[in-house]
């Protein structure tokens, strides 16, 4: 059937040795072998001297595939037979055709005196968009380095169960040489027109996240993947905080189509700081001033490993690993909104979500603590946060935000006065036991429906949550309401507004840090918050030292993940233990 494609020794042999194999140690059944061989003469016999209904088989040029990878532009006709074969799948031999969008396969059934001619053949097909590899399989002895006997070729496919990603096998089994190189190569052309899928990545892998188990989830189920999908990825297993984002600032991105992030919240925080904070950097913008920022150049990958993963479960809906890795590999892509936190006319950093108050003081009494385990740490810092809550007497303005398309118009103030244009500012005044301000959803296990779950990850507008002071009692019932399916905002002391900017100003004097001298003269360690006049901000998970005033605001689609925009993560709720 294809002997027009015959190539030369030379060719088939450098095809034969190539990388893109798939090896097989298992032997295959040799009577299903020679069935497939047989189906395949007595099929070229019946068609001997009949016209053929599909054209020569041919590989896809360049121009067939436009760059932005849609075969629809192609100048194949989505339903237009390329390549047409018989491959075993299964036990079972079928007919296959490629075409510009799917291969389709169709099982050969004899022909008898009994059959119902009438009886649609059974037809089954996978799309090319959701193929992500190709691969040569062969059948290799125990040892083997090279060579083996050639098995046919074998597609790999991104399938969807809920909200979970996981890659699925297809197995083309021919013996013939000529047969898979022609359906190899076709099929590695049109893959490689989907340009949004990256080949090239910078990886970033915090060992120290979670139960330090960063490192070995990424071996064990992101590396295989990207060793399947063809993608080069430089890995750095950072040594401090702040390391990734000394790379960032000096490596050069041009040599990456993507920048992916192996860890907790902290460090994708970090990372995506980095990647704007360099995108500032090449577009020379003063962050001395209050300035408009520019996007960041690369897309953020996101592969889940620390306690919460509220950023990654907003994306991906699912604390998995194997789930993030398939939409890096997929190139799907998803622009969030990020803020800006300035003090002082000087940017402090970019982040997603920001907590003053009962959170600041929980994660600074947490750091203080470090010697503790993570979870005992964790569970410590609540609890003895709780024990002391106290209110913070706060100065808080914001902007509110009249539609979801609407971005903040921003002009360069260094007195720190108003900031948008034509549009005015709303003042409270009181006592607040917490104060979160949140761009995206903040999914998480503890809280399935979102820390802030009337807000979206690229609606160009912050959640505002202002709980104000309240027994501790009443605090506690709002908090335990995070994880159940009661509104945790029905309270009459919580405040809730859809915002573009934040102005928070601390009125109360002194130091946080003091007062916890003043109680704990015994600590083991200094305390991290210091400075006078200074406050502990939580702001995605990072301990941040802010003078008395805090300005955020709301950059939409500033930064683009990898990964899909889910509406609620499939996480079954999980209680604290320790309320």
């Amino acid at each position: 059937m294809f002997e027009s494609h015959r190539t030369s020794i030379n060719v088939l042999n450098a095809w034969s040795e190539s990388q893109e194999e798939l090896h097989e140690t298992q032997p295959v059944s040799p009577r299903g072998t020679r069935k497939c061989v047989k189906t395949k003469k007595k099929r070229r016999k019946q068609q001997r001297g009949e016209k053929r209904s599909v054209s020569a088989p041919q590989l896809c040029t360049e121009d067939a595939f436009p760059a932005n990878g849609d075969p629809k532009e192609a100048k194949y006709r989505p339903d237009e037979p390329i390549v047409r074969g018989i491959f075993q799948i299964g036990k079972k031999s079928h007919d296959v055709v490629l075409t510009a969008t799917r291969v389709t396969w169709t099982s050969i059934q004899p022909e008898s005196p009994t059959a119902d001619r009438d009886v649609k053949k059974q037809e089954e097909y996978v799309e090319l968009k959701d193929v992500f590899a190709v691969k040569v399989k062969r059948r290799r002895s125990a040892g083997q380095q090279m060579g083996g006997t050639l098995l046919g070729i074998t597609l790999f496919q991104c399938k969807r169960k809920g909200l979970k990603l996981k890659d699925h096998a297809i197995h083309l089994n021919n013996l013939s040489v000529d047969h898979c190189e022609i359906w190899f190569k076709t099929l590695k052309e049109i893959l490689n027109g989907f340009k949004n899928r990256p080949k090239s990545l910078k990886v970033f892998v915090n060992p120290t996240s979670h139960k330090k188990e960063a490192y070995k989830i990424y071996l064990d189920e992101v590396a295989p993947l990207f060793k399947l999908a063809d993608i080069q990825a430089d890995v750095t297993i950072t040594e401090r905080k702040g390391h990734a984002l000394s790379i960032l600032k000096e490596c050069s991105l041009e040599d990456y189509d993507g920048v992916v992030c192996v860890g907790g919240d902290g460090s994708v925080a970090e990372v995506a700081h980095g990647l704007l904070l360099r995108a500032q950097m090449d577009a020379g913008r003063d962050t001395d001033s209050i300035f408009t920022p520019v996007q960041a150049a690369l897309p953020l990958g996101i592969i889940p490993a620390g306690s919460t993963d509220v950023v990654a479960c907003s994306v991906h809906g699912k604390r998995h690993a194997v789930t993030a890795a398939m939409h890096i590999i997929m190139g799907h892509r998803q622009p969030v909104d990020m803020c800006s936190f300035s003090s002082m006319g000087r940017l402090v950093k970019f982040g997603f979500s920001a907590m003053f108050g009962f959170g600041g003081r929980m994660l600074a009494l947490a750091e203080r603590h470090r010697w503790m385990p993570p979870s005992q740490r964790r569970e410590f810092a609540l609890i003895k946060t709780l024990a002391n809550l106290k209110p913070e007497e706060c100065e808080l303005s914001f902007i509110t935000s009249r539609g979801t398309e609407e971005q903040t118009k921003a002009e360069p103030n260094r007195d720190g006065g108003d900031i948008c244009v034509d549009d005015s500012w709303q003042t409270r005044q009181g006592l607040y036991l917490n104060v979160s301000i949140m761009a995206i959803p903040c999914l998480c296990s503890m809280a399935p429906r979102g820390l802030a779950p009337n807000t979206r990850l690229s609606n160009g507008s912050m959640a505002l949550i202002a709980v104000g002071n309240t027994s501790r009692s009443e605090f506690i019932k709002h908090l335990k309401r995070y994880s159940s399916t009661n509104n945790q905002f029905s309270f009459s002391f919580i405040e809730t507004h859809t915002v573009k900017a934040v102005r928070l100003r601390s009125r109360s004097q002194g130091s946080w840090a003091d007062e916890e001298e003043n109680e704990e003269c015994d600590s083991k360690n200094t305390p991290i918050i210091s400075s006078e006049g200074t406050h502990p901000w939580n702001i995605d998970g990072d301990l941040v030292e802010v003078p008395s005033e805090l300005l955020v605001r709301v950059h939409p689609q500033l930064l683009t993940l990898f990964g899909a925009d889910m509406e609620e993560a499939d996480e079954s709720p999980v209680k604290c233990s320790c309320i």
